[in-house]
């Protein structure tokens, strides 16, 4: 009789052994369906532990030198460890924890532990402030809050409706974490977790609303994400270290799910301030493999001569925003390796991207990935299209990596899930186009494709010329309220180190991208600030164009404008 196990490893193994063969993945990749399934138990304990006891699971290095690591049997039997003293304090099955840890062995105890009991992971950063705490409390309905001490003390005015836990020293009113490692008790399974019950609620970093509840089942994730496995080209054995905070989705994919789907070693550099020769260091001196980093810190490591480090880096991808092509290139010269895009989103696995071994075009972020039909559809009408918003075929087979759909307090939302799933397709709310041999280029989120002297601007192309220049570290592109032109692609610059803002510096930035863009998309005003993010590091373009729409084409005395160098 095939396990749900076997299933998964079936799955896996195909992957592994087509990973440089996109074809044949894409074309033959089957999900796999099991009815029950639980990551920790059916595949981290009954496989990884099983079978590679004492190979190397986890590796924390911290930004003083210090370096801890822990195996796959220490893993399993900490966490069964702490599976039992959580069911002994009432958390039990399909109830919500809201977790508030850092790059810390803790996590990862906690994720297999609740994962084990069948609890609901509601993971969040550590940065939230006491009323960021409050909704998610509230909105998630957390019946306990594993905290670390620090944080813990930011919920004092909340009721104390939950259990609490703290993670670190001491907090009155709080149990405390470290008392776990006393229990020597072993854990009994309380009964089988199906594939379709809730493992985890994200909140969405919220660019441009309040974040929505997205929810994850014991397969969307955990066996969706196969396809984060494959793009990235992880192989047992590996050490694959990615840039990501916990608390965002991307922490779990590639920090959690993807690493340990291939059976390689999670890496993390658990530093205070990044830092990009001493992130270099660690990458040569840990002797990472695969490396995982978002746009923003492949900008500020072209800053440093790659060249002078040496390292045992085999695949290089990027992720939570498009990767511009420039750095693409830069990357390519000093170390003879290609940063491949992907796109994905809280609600899923990687979509769409580029698979190890397949001709990269560049500025495309790939193609669909095993497992998924991407469509792009007209927003207007609705219909097929070369250029439109990507949308995910659902029917007649829903692909294991999608959630299950948006929550609210009282349930499942039934106004955003009937839009998010219409027509029966996701629909991720971001517009690309695709070209004839199938490959897809970003080109924005719907919401920030803007139109000038009725031509469509896509700030992203926009702001890839932008970060051409030496000068300009990160760009964000908005529409400026222009009177002849309805409005007109202006401009938000961050600088490197060592730059200063002048009218000088403005006047070559606009001269290099007037060479560069066609005239209707030239960029006609440029201002210099410290750019708006959420604290998963994403741009907030919606506060920019908030800014410039009260602004109503009134200059700001930081602004220049293309008139000024006629």
């Amino acid at each position: 009789m095939t396990t749900s196990t076997d299933q998964f490893r079936a799955a896996r193994d195909f992957l592994l052994a087509h990973r440089r063969d996109y074809d044949t993945a894409y074309e033959q990749f089957v999900w796999p369906r099991p009815e029950h399934f639980n990551f920790a138990l059916d595949w981290f304990d009954a496989v990884l532990a099983a079978e590679n006891p004492d190979g190397c699971a986890l590796r924390i290095i911290e930004d003083d030198g210090a370096d801890a690591s822990y195996s796959f049997a220490q893993l399993s039997r900490r966490s069964d460890q702490l599976a039992r003293w959580l069911r002994g304090h009432g958390v039990t099955r399909a109830m919500r924890v809201l977790v508030l840890l850092g790059n810390q062995v803790e996590l990862w105890e906690t994720t297999l532990a609740l994962m084990k009991l069948g609890a609901v992971l509601v993971p969040a950063t550590t940065l939230l402030t006491p009323a960021d705490l409050r909704d998610r409390v509230e909105r998630a309905g957390a019946g306990a809050v594993i905290a670390r001490s620090d944080v813990a003390l930011r919920f004092d005015d909340l009721p104390a409706s939950f259990t609490r836990i703290a993670v670190g020293e001491p907090v009155a009113g709080w149990l405390a974490y470290r008392d776990s490692e006393g229990d020597r008790e072993p854990f009994v399974v309380d009964g089988s977790t199906r594939a379709d019950d809730p493992l985890l609620v994200y909140f969405t970093s919220g660019t441009t609303a309040l974040p929505k509840l997205v929810e994850h089942t014991h397969a969307s994730y955990p066996i969706g994400h196969l396809s984060t496995m494959y793009w990235i080209g992880l192989q047992p054995g590996d050490v694959h270290l990615n840039v990501s905070s916990p608390g965002w989705a991307k922490h779990a994919w590639s920090c959690v799910f993807a690493p340990w789907i291939a059976g390689a070693t999670v890496c993390l550099f658990n530093y205070e301030r990044f830092v990009a020769t001493t992130m270099l260091d660690v990458l040569r001196d840990a002797k990472v493999t695969t490396f995982c980093a978002p746009p923003t810190v492949w900008r500020m490591l072209i800053q440093q001569d790659l060249s002078s480090w040496s390292t045992s880096l085999r695949e290089l991808v990027g992720a939570g925003e498009p990767l511009n092509p420039e750095v693409i290139a830069h990357v390519e010269r000093e170390w003879g390796l290609t940063i491949r895009d992907g796109f994905g989103q809280t609600e899923t696995t990687v979509l769409v991207g580029n698979s190890p071994g397949q001709r990269v075009k560049a500025g495309s972020m790939g193609r669909p990935l095993p497992g998924y039909e991407i469509e792009l559809a007209d927003p207007a009408t609705g219909e097929a299209a070369r250029d439109g918003e990507i949308c995910v075929r659902c029917e007649p087979n829903r692909p294991v990596g999608l959630m299950v759909g948006y929550q609210s307090p009282g349930g499942a939302d039934a106004r955003l899930n009937d839009r998010a799933f219409a027509g029966g397709y996701y629909h991720t709310g971001d517009v690309a186009s695709r070209d004839t041999v199938g490959y897809i280029t970003y080109v924005g989120r719907s919401d920030d494709v803007f139109k000038s002297s009725d031509y469509r601007i896509s700030p992203f192309e926009l702001e890839s010329v932008l970060i051409e220049h030496p000068a300009v570290a990160e760009a964000a592109v908005v529409p400026a309220p222009d009177e002849l032109r309805l409005a007109v692609p202006k401009a938000f610059v961050a600088l490197v180190a060592g730059e200063t803002a002048s009218k000088e510096l403005a006047g070559d930035i606009l001269r290099h991208c007037r060479e560069q863009l066609a005239p209707y998309k030239r960029i006609r005003r440029l201002e210099f600030v410290e750019l708006p993010k959420t604290i998963s590091g994403k741009i907030r373009r919606v506060d920019l164009r908030r800014l410039e729409t009260e602004r109503a084409g009134e200059r700001s005395g930081e602004e220049y404008r293309e008139e000024d160098f006629l």
